[in-house]
């Protein structure tokens, strides 16, 4: 593990570009972990893997607004910077770099994106534009910094599949360094979202990933079709959750398959409604 230095907070792009340049000036390794703070033990396992990689780690904590499709999703997303920063500086990051949106957007962004039908399934079909605005930021971000390996969590699953999509279009060479779901010990994948839960609500939400945990077996003796009636049944009859959709796919590529001989690596990716707000959540699982 590299010595630790005293974590920088910079909140402009000129200024985070100063303090890159003079790393790489002394040819440090850089390891980019792109947040939106509220940050929890997953962020801390990214930043902690990158700190053990890199000789210097770049945490970005930015709720960016070009990937919500809900005004009301984006107003309500938790922001906690002082404890964020607190708990990136006992973790031994370099750099927060934390903008505003007038910083990191002085004008509309208007590129696009499209790398179907990893980005159009799932996710991509129920949050129309989401995928754009994450490589709207992601794609900056990379840009900026220059890192030597970005780290993700493989919670957000179809996202890294977009982002490695995007990092190789635009050829930004870097390492996409994809790390494990954290989950608490019932089981719930650790999410910033899960603090907006009612105290009953979060009794009910690890029953998500029991019925994800229970489908790998069944799913060694059943169709695909079974195996996905079998998980959005178990969930639906839980009361307070909803299924969105539950999708078993190629790891890769993210199309669906219908034969679990189609994909050397297959995946199941589901979101959750869970409680009256509603709030989102989603997980995901490995078949083989």
């Amino acid at each position: 593990m590299y010595a630790r230095r005293n974590m920088e907070i910079v909140k402009t792009v000129a200024e985070l570009k100063t303090l890159v340049a003079a790393f790489k000036d002394e040819k440090k390794t850089i390891g980019l972990v792109p947040t939106m703070g509220a940050l929890h033990r997953g962020h801390a396992s990214l930043v902690s893997r990158s700190v053990k990689e890199n000789e210097v780690t770049v945490v970005s904590v930015f709720v960016n607004p070009t990937q919500f499709n809900d005004k009301n999703d984006l107003a309500n997303y938790p922001r906690t910077l002082e404890a964020d920063c607190q708990l990136l500086e006992g973790l031994g990051a370099t750099v927060v770099f934390a903008p505003t949106p007038e910083e990191i957007y002085p004008e509309p962004d208007t590129r696009s994106f499209s790398y179907p039908p990893t980005d159009t399934v799932m996710e991509g079909a129920f949050r129309p534009g989401h995928f754009n605005g994450v490589c709207q930021i992601v794609s900056k971000l990379f840009m900026y910094v220059e890192p030597d390996r970005g780290y993700f969590g493989e919670k957000d699953f179809q996202q890294i599949a977009v982002i490695r999509r995007m990092a190789e279009d635009l050829k930004f060479g870097l390492e996409i360094v994809s790390c494990p779901i954290v989950r608490e010990e019932d089981g719930l994948a650790l999410s910033s979202r899960n603090t907006l839960l009612t105290a009953d609500e979060r009794q009910i939400a690890p029953a998500i990933y029991k019925a994800l945990k229970e489908s790998v077996a069944f799913s060694k003796t059943h169709t695909v079709e079974e195996t996905k009636q079998m998980v959005v049944e178990t969930i639906n009859a839980v009361e307070g959750l909803e299924v969105q959709y539950y999708e078993i796919v190629d790891a890769k590529t993210l199309a669906s398959i219908t034969d679990w001989n189609m994909a050397e690596h297959v995946q199941g990716c589901i979101t959750v409604f869970c409680g009256k707000t509603p709030i989102r959540l989603i997980d995901n699982i490995n078949y083989k």
